[in-house]
């Protein structure tokens, strides 16, 4: 199974020897990190929603990442600008996943409405070192790993982390359908707990690694292409990760200058600005639909995520060819286009085989999209300044996920569950709309 999903990246040279050991610690570092992803990054939601959260608490899951990464993605990237990257990436790591020991011991010390609240401090504080671990892991990705290998590596990271991610996630559901409930997000808990432990492990391997391996003055040339986001904890349940270059930051101090967004380049982080927004405004809506209206079971919704993630990966082979017959531009018109259905499904949705579909089309949806966003991106940014071109969009993302979380809270306060769903599919229509025009 995996050499089927990797066969597509892999190289027809053989790696050079003094690279194996670095792409090897790249490898087991995502494939720990998606067993953190399949069990407890996917599942928090959906234990707070079970534990009676309402849309609120849901919107401050999402949105609370989004706040500090607004206020500190650009000091991250001052502190990691001309630092050893590698150290500093490690550093972050430890203390950021250290907080998942909280969330596995959680369920044991405290009445629900009280994790309820923990899980979101939690979250907010763990997301404080998150963020230069998210910056950080770009730029010691780029270090660390010659242009030329990059596709190569990042193929086999998709790979990995999908198939490792689809797995968990069922076996996730099966432990937590045939547990209370109580013990069995424990054990969930603690399975993030060890694949955070040893993805950390893989980065205390590479923590030598201190500056670029490209020749010259650095320069963005390329999107990394790695599906997971190591520190962004917007990585939760069924909804595509955000984050291009994130390098950028670690690239200068003058990056937010008011004269990028002139002329046609502030159109397009405005078009894209509202297409995140819609892409996180039912990301509050989902979970509760799922538990409260469609009562489905953790190992229902553990096969709706792992179908969708395994739909990301397979879509993401075809993306290349895609872009060559119809452009970044076009495809990102229809993949939001597509992804406008997800939530328009699902409200219609009654029973497993329609969920299943409705996960099948979102994740069809976020490899056209999760593909084609990055590229589209660097098409319209000069080669000479894309560090503040690209933190520019980082901002505007931050903000669009903050604000599309706490709207999609209030939407489904306002009105009912199936509503605010096509509202979300109406939003999500209108952002392709936005993206078309922008050009």
């Amino acid at each position: 199974m995996l050499s089927f999903v990797t066969k597509p990246f892999q190289s027809k040279e053989p790696v050079p020897p003094e690279y194996r050991a670095i792409f090897s610690y790249f490898y087991w570092d995502i494939g720990w990190f998606g067993i953190l992803s399949g069990s407890a990054l996917s599942f928090v939601s959906i234990y707070a929603t079970r534990l009676h959260a309402n849309a609120l608490h849901l919107g401050l899951l999402n949105a609370g990442p989004a706040l500090v990464g607004l206020f500190l993605t650009l000091p991250a990237g001052r502190l990691l600008h001309n630092r050893p990257v590698g150290n500093n990436v490690f550093w972050s790591a430890l203390l950021a996943r250290s907080g998942y020991l909280f969330w596995a011991l959680l369920p044991a010390l405290l009445k629900p409405e009280w994790q309820i609240w923990s899980y979101i401090i939690l979250v907010l504080l763990m997301t404080i070192p998150g963020t230069v671990l998210a910056v950080g892991f770009n730029a010691l990705y780029a270090s660390a790993v010659p242009i030329e290998w990059r596709g190569h590596v990042a193929g086999i990271r998709n790979a990995m982390f999908a198939l490792i991610f689809v797995i968990t996630s069922i076996v996730s559901g099966y432990i937590l359908d045939h547990a209370p409930l109580n013990l069995g997000y424990q054990i969930i808990f603690w399975l993030g707990v060890g694949g955070a432990a040893m993805s950390t492990l893989q980065l205390w391997h590479l923590r030598h690694v201190t500056g670029e391996t490209v020749p010259g003055p650095p320069q963005i040339r390329g999107v990394i292409g790695d599906q997971a986001r190591p520190g962004d904890m917007r990585g939760m349940g069924m909804t595509g990760r955000g984050g291009v270059a994130l390098r950028a930051f670690a690239r200068g101090t003058n990056l937010l200058r008011m004269e990028v967004l002139r002329g046609g380049y502030g159109k397009v982080i405005g078009a894209l600005f509202f297409f995140h927004f819609a892409q996180f405004l039912p990301t509050s809506v989902f979970p509760l639909y799922w538990v409260n209206s469609l009562h489905l079971s953790d190992g229902a919704i553990s096969i709706g995520s792992a179908a969708f993630n395994f739909v990301v990966l397979i879509g993401s082979l075809q993306i290349s060819h895609l872009v060559k017959r119809w452009g970044n531009h076009t495809l990102m018109v229809f993949g939001v286009l597509l992804m406008s259905l997800h939530p328009l499904v699902t409200a219609f949705t009654t029973n497993l085989p329609a969920f299943l579909l409705a996960s099948l089309i979102g994740g069809a949806a976020w490899s056209i999209v999760g593909g084609a966003v990055g590229n589209y991106l660097l098409e319209k940014v000069p080669n000479t300044d894309r560090p503040a071109y690209l933190a520019w969009y980082n901002l505007a993302l931050n903000a669009a996920v903050l604000l599309g979380s706490l709207g999609g809270a209030w939407l489904a306060k306002e009105v009912d569950l199936s509503t605010a769903l096509l509202i979300s599919f109406c939003i999500r229509a209108l952002a392709a709309y936005a993206i078309w025009r922008a050009e």
